[in-house]
């Protein structure tokens, strides 16, 4: 599926620049803009019916978050993955998680977990449903509903910010076959921790669930070598 064409107004309160960039960044973290695949500031202002300005605002807003590269005399690209930002994204993820995590199983309320398991039923509706951007979203969710649960909503966007290139891997991932299902295993045991009000088994299972995603994307990346880019070689 490709790009979805750009709204010709913006939403009230919204600057044509802000919409772009929005929609712009859902299209490239979720794969419909392939990593290579080239952006025109024409086409996309065109579409949008506005000028040429918010367009730009938007690519160097991108380019400034590494999902776009702008090359003066070749053109403007969307990003490859790079491989180098990786480990460190998913340290970081992993160390603001695991205490989220932690703090979710000393103040669990029943209804809150109900909330994390009714949360699972959906992961696994749209798993059925072979759904993986609906499976996206409910994953989004469930962590973000941890974070809530943990007395710590902002942790949430920090996460999100931290793991924007991780998520591009993660839509590679989601169509092998059996992914979905072992996700949805790995966050039944987080939420069996949390359940159990025990914080060192919550946060060992979101570990343990992060670091499997990196090996996932390893085996991804041999899959589609061009999706990614290589360290630079040092001289």
């Amino acid at each position: 599926m490709g790009p979805a064409p750009f709204p010709r107004a913006a939403q009230r309160g919204t600057t044509a620049a802000a919409a772009i960039y929005r929609d712009l960044r859902t299209e490239i973290v979720s794969l419909r803009r392939k990593p290579g695949e080239p952006i025109s500031e024409k086409q996309i202002a065109e579409a949008a019916g506005v000028s040429r300005t918010p367009v730009r605002e938007a690519v160097l807003r991108l380019s400034d978050e590494g999902l776009i590269e702008v090359f003066p005399q070749s053109g403007t690209f969307v990003a490859r993955i790079p491989i180098a930002a990786l480990p460190e994204a998913s340290l970081i993820r992993k160390t603001l998680e695991q205490q989220t995590a932690r703090m979710a199983a000393e103040r669990a309320t029943r209804s809150q977990i109900a909330a994390l398991r009714a949360n699972l039923e959906r992961q696994q509706e749209v798993d059925v449903a072979d759904d993986a951007d609906g499976f996206h979203q409910a994953d989004e969710s469930f962590h973000a509903l941890i974070a809530e649960i943990a007395g710590c909503p902002g942790f949430w966007p920090i996460v999100q910010q931290v793991k924007v290139q991780i998520d591009r891997c993660r839509r590679l991932t989601l169509p092998v076959r059996g992914r979905m299902s072992t996700v949805i295993a790995e966050h039944e045991t987080i939420v069996a921790a949390i359940a159990a009000g025990d914080p060192e088994a919550a946060a060992g299972a979101l570990s343990a669930h992060i670091d499997g995603l990196l090996l996932t994307i390893d085996d991804v990346r041999h899959a589609t070598p061009l999706y990614f880019s290589l360290p630079e070689a040092k001289p």
